[in-house]
């Protein structure tokens, strides 16, 4: 069941391969997502030291968050992959020009996980094509059913 989705993120970049990551999140943040105050539009993975990590996501702190801590909505937050996909992954983004972005929030066995893919940049053509073979999909639907 996903919880918040990237839409831009499959608008701007042709998507290859998509990975399942797990997140480190504080209690506060876990509790924000389940109440759906999160955004991803924004965010983007980077690699370092062999690890996996998501800079730029939003998620607001509830207002019954405890006072005794101060919650930095746009935290860096851990990825947790398992290290074959990990070394995989840097392979591709350092070789071939690939980049890494968070998909969607989703909850998989009640833990609240990160869909990331590895993803091309789309140039302003291929978005134009893109648009205007979903207008026609569309259309052509519309045809059939009327």
């Amino acid at each position: 069941m996903s919880i918040v989705e990237n839409k831009k993120a499959c608008f701007d970049y042709s998507i290859e391969e998509r990975f399942e990551a797990g997140l480190v999140l504080d209690g506060w943040e876990a509790k924000a997502i389940r109440a759906g105050r999160a955004q991803i539009k924004e965010g983007y993975v980077v690699i370092r030291d062999a690890e996996l990590f998501l800079i730029g996501a939003h998620i607001s702190a509830l207002p019954t968050a405890s006072i005794h801590i101060r919650p930095d909505p746009v935290r860096t937050r851990k990825l947790l992959l398992h290290a074959a996909q990990i070394r995989k992954l840097i392979g591709k983004v350092e070789q071939r020009g690939y980049t890494l972005v968070p998909l969607n929030l989703h909850y998989a066995q009640g833990r609240i996980k990160c869909e990331i893919g590895l993803a091309k940049g789309k140039k302003q053509y291929d978005k134009r094509a893109a648009e205007k073979k979903r207008d026609w999909e569309r259309e052509k639907a519309r045809l059939m059913r009327g």
